[in-house]
């Protein structure tokens, strides 16, 4: 992944510099709004292998998408004297009192994969519209421009209302396709699998479905086979199981791949910078994404 304003190379090259060395061992606090996730797992990896370079310690929370928890864990990472604080929200509005809060002890935060209210520093975040907007496209295409299709909802937090904005904005770029059903599979693999039995039972000409995230795709993925009906399957992040499915063939034909790490290198490289001196850092860093489908499936990777 090239796209990005600062890269791996980039935060290695940071470290390398002396004039940077620090008397204090740099301490980083990430809290995320899950870690029942590959691709939180993976983000946390990458923030593992910078700090390692760093040799800085790192502090990191589940909040298990409990607004009050995440909260309560920012609070506890002031009181361990946090240096930089990486927010992925489990919810943008709950979580702003704990931004004032990191932003008066002098903590700078960058938000990751979502954005957060408050005064945050930075905010890094994949391209989440252009992402809806690609998936559908792609559907719209494979289905030549005709039938019907749904979307598998999700929790209704920035990135995911902006994947499905991108989604209704490419299908209506398809006179001919009719948008019959949404419904809320909560980005959960058995939620979404008996959430796509009913849809698949009540619309007996489903032929396409996009979901806002691989965990709901999987789900989806089960539905659909166990239905033995014909329908098509796109979706949104890159997960290795989801990558894998499409290589395989069969009804999940495409996803919209994001890069978590490039997303928590460049959170982490811009924190690092406003950290040694820097008085501009861009407020935000879009993260370009790129669909995955059978033709590249099988090279790609987070």
């Amino acid at each position: 992944m090239k796209s990005t304003l600062l890269t791996a190379s980039a935060v290695l090259a940071l470290l390398a510099a002396p004039a940077f060395a620090q008397d204090d061992k740099l301490k980083i606090g990430m809290t995320f709004q899950e870690m029942n996730n590959p691709y939180f797992v993976s983000m946390q990896e990458a923030l593992n292998e910078a700090a390692a370079g760093l040799g800085a310690e790192v502090v990191v929370t589940d909040a298990g998408h409990d607004v009050a928890k995440q909260v309560a864990d920012v609070e506890d990472m002031l009181q361990q004297d946090i240096d930089i604080l990486l927010l992925n929200p489990t919810d943008s509005a709950g979580i702003e009192a704990a931004v004032h809060a990191a932003k008066a002890a002098g903590v700078i935060v960058v938000a990751v994969d979502a954005n957060a209210n408050g005064p945050v520093d930075t905010f890094v975040g994949s391209k989440n519209r252009d992402a809806g907007y690609m998936s559908c496209k792609y559907l719209g295409e494979a289905l030549g421009g005709k039938g019907e299709v749904a979307i598998l909802d999700g929790i209704p937090v920035v990135p995911i209302l902006q994947r499905v904005e991108g989604c209704k904005a490419a299908l209506a770029e398809f006179p001919e396709m009719q948008l019959v059903d949404t419904q809320n599979g909560r980005q959960d693999r058995s939620v979404a699998l008996g959430v796509v039995e009913n849809m698949i039972q009540s619309k007996p000409n489903l032929a396409g479905i996009f979901s806002v995230n691989d965990g709901g795709a999987m789900g989806a993925l089960a539905a659909i086979q166990g239905s033995g009906k014909d329908i098509k399957l796109v979706s949104v992040d890159g997960a290795p199981e989801a990558v894998t499915a499409i290589a395989e063939g069969g009804p999940f034909i495409e996803t919209t791949a994001q890069f978590p790490r490039d997303q928590v290198r460049v959170g982490l490289a811009l924190a690092l910078a406003q950290k040694w001196g820097a008085r501009v850092v861009p407020k935000e860093v879009p993260i370009d994404v790129m669909v995955v489908d059978a033709k590249n499936a099988a090279e790609f990777s987070w």
